[in-house]
């Protein structure tokens, strides 16, 4: 058994050490790839590997807890051990992390009045529940028992949130009567309100920038004295949104002139060495003036790329570390490629409303219910109901609607309202005759991962549906999670300007990383072998999705995209190289 500490410095067994660690994390990358990652970490000259832990992962649904495959921690930190790396720990029920409602559970929103990050009890009971399961798996990976991990934090920027110092020394104790035995530490902005706001008696405060490391330093020194100086997250990239102009990067030289001083005076965890991906629906989206979900992508302009290549950054900085460690050789043991399989051509597609009642379980309600209140987290929810007494449509409002709506009168399009355009009433450019059948597909885009937004999140419509200026009630609506497709309905193929899925098929002699180019299609969510690999979205930046090798199959591989727009050119091609914009 071995102990870390915390006093003027570092100690581990009593020897002082400069913890250089960087962030990957295990349920961002697919498992057959975790030692590929973590050997290149050590390679680059760190000694630690720092890791969130997403709670709306491992509580998929409430009670039910999950540590398997891509959320196995247990086997991500034992392998971490095996190379000789220690391990930072960030369990935080809130990650912010570019994530999906910033790792808070989706059904927490379910209960109405919920207040998240403070003394609200209801959501206090959630926390500890989850806690107490979580702990049993990764308290034994402490260094106090064997294991390798050196640190936990307590929540997560906090100064940035809130200022409720009793819920924060609620979590530290909670974390202790759990069975938290290393350090504690807290991470915020070295910046005003954020570093005090966020501060527990006892807890070591460490910063979050990503420049001007002396300065920064100087500034955190003022506030904790003689305490270790480190950065947490120190931000080497960024993170891309649908609609920003081109990929983001940085200046490497900044970088690594903000690494050396750092290095000089503390300690550091790069966020990110690795970004990887947000599969599935798992991106988040932040909210100031306008609405800014997250690609798919979590690239981040890291030291590896997306899919694990080694960076110029990656170079740039093994050498500055360099001057502060022995670099150690290491041996790349995972063989990786990249593989084109060319062009595909659509074997067959399914139309959306021909297979509601076959991938679906309708569900009838006098008013619209939001996702949440349905059980639903995450994907699409479609909402239809008759016309009965309507005369020509001329007005139409969504009250409660996020965040992205499609709406057809007899399966033909109506209206397609984003944003900002779902709090206001659209006249129509030309009355619309009345029909038969009014049908809404609503879009989950990710939820807020930062900011008081967080408690606004409810998807799909949690109000009413307004016509011509009255309530209209009595609707029927379909879940669209897109997780088991298994009935779609071939017979009735897609109807060009309506959603439909399309599938494609192709055989592989060997298995590579490939990438999905998407041009031409709208926007939607591709699945490979039954796994959504992500979004898309004609917009960009990203033009091309990630598909890891270890997820296609030597022989037949099956390509299922659900298109949302109707533009739906029939081809993809599955190229060598990424496109990030």
């Amino acid at each position: 058994m071995h102990q870390f500490e915390i006093r003027d410095d570092f100690y581990l067994d009593g020897q002082k050490v400069q913890i250089i660690s960087g962030g990957m994390h295990y349920f961002r990358v697919v498992p057959e790839y975790w030692r590929d990652r973590l050997e290149k970490l050590k390679a680059l000259g760190c000694n630690t590997v720092e890791t969130y832990i997403p709670w709306n992962l491992h509580e998929k649904e409430k009670g039910q807890f999950d540590f398997t495959g891509i959320l196995d921690i247990v086997r991500y930190v034992r392998l971490a051990q095996e190379l000789g790396l220690m391990v930072i720990l960030r369990p935080s029920p809130y990650i912010c992390a570019e994530w999906e409602f910033g790792g808070l559970p989706y059904w927490l929103l379910k209960e109405d009045g919920m207040r998240l990050r403070c003394m609200y009890q209801p959501y206090l009971d959630h926390v500890k529940s989850y806690y107490e399961k979580l702990f049993e798996v990764i308290a034994p990976l402490q260094i106090t028992r064997g294991g390798p991990v050196i640190m936990m934090q307590v929540e997560n920027e906090y100064g940035y949130f809130g200022d409720d110092s009793e819920y924060l020394e609620y979590m530290k104790q909670l974390m202790i009567s759990c069975g938290c035995e290393v350090p504690l530490v807290t991470s915020d902005g070295p910046w005003g309100d954020a570093f005090d706001c966020g501060k527990i008696e006892g807890v070591l405060q460490t910063g979050n920038f990503g420049s001007k490391g002396k300065e920064q330093f100087a500034v955190m020194r003022q506030k904790i004295g003689g305490r270790p100086l480190m950065c947490m997250e120190f931000w080497v990239g960024w993170f891309d949104n649908w609609g920003v102009e081109c990929h983001q990067t940085g200046d490497i030289q900044e970088h690594v002139t903000a690494l050396d001083e750092i290095l000089a005076e503390g300690h550091v965890n790069i966020y990110m060495f690795e970004g990887g991906t947000n599969f599935g629906f798992t991106s988040g989206a932040n909210y100031y003036d306008v609405l800014t979900p997250d690609v798919t992508s979590y690239d981040y302009d890291a030291l590896l790329t997306e899919d694990g290549q080694i960076t110029p950054k990656y170079e740039a900085f093994r050498q500055v570390i360099g001057k502060y460690t022995e670099i150690p050789e290491v041996e790349f043991t995972t063989k990786i490629r990249r593989k084109a399989y060319g062009t595909l051509q659509a074997r067959r597609s399914a139309s959306l409303f021909g297979s509601l009642d076959k991938i679906s379980r309708p569900v009838e309600s006098v008013y619209p219910q939001s996702m949440e209140k349905l059980g639903q987290g995450y994907g699409y929810i479609l909402y239809e109901s008759p016309l009965r007494c309507e005369g020509p449509l001329e007005t139409v409002r969504l009250w409660g609607a996020n965040d992205r709506a499609n709406l057809f009168v007899d399966e033909k399009p109506l209206l397609t309202l984003y944003d900002r355009e779902l709090l206001t009433e659209h006249t129509l450019e030309e009355p619309r005759t009345k029909g038969e059948k009014l049908s809404i597909l609503v879009e989950n885009m990710g939820r807020v991962n930062f900011g008081p937004n967080l408690e606004r999140q409810r998807k799909g419509i949690d109000g009413s549906v307004q016509l011509n200026g009255h309530n209209h009630y009595r609707w029927t609506q379909y879940c669209l999670p897109m997780e088991d497709l298994s009935g779609l309905d071939f017979s009735v193929p897609a109807v060009p300007g309506t959603p439909g899925f399309y599938e494609f098929t192709f055989q592989a002699e060997e298995t590579g990383d490939t990438f999905l180019d998407f041009t031409g299609w709208g926007k939607g969510c591709v699945l490979v072998n039954g796994f959504n690999i992500g979004r898309f979205w004609e917009i960009g930046p990203q033009k091309r999705l990630y598909i890891p090798a270890p997820l296609l199959n030597k022989g037949e591989n099956t390509i299922l995209i659900f298109e949302t727009e109707g533009k739906a050119p029939g081809t993809i091609c599955l190229l060598d190289e990424p496109d990030l914009g």
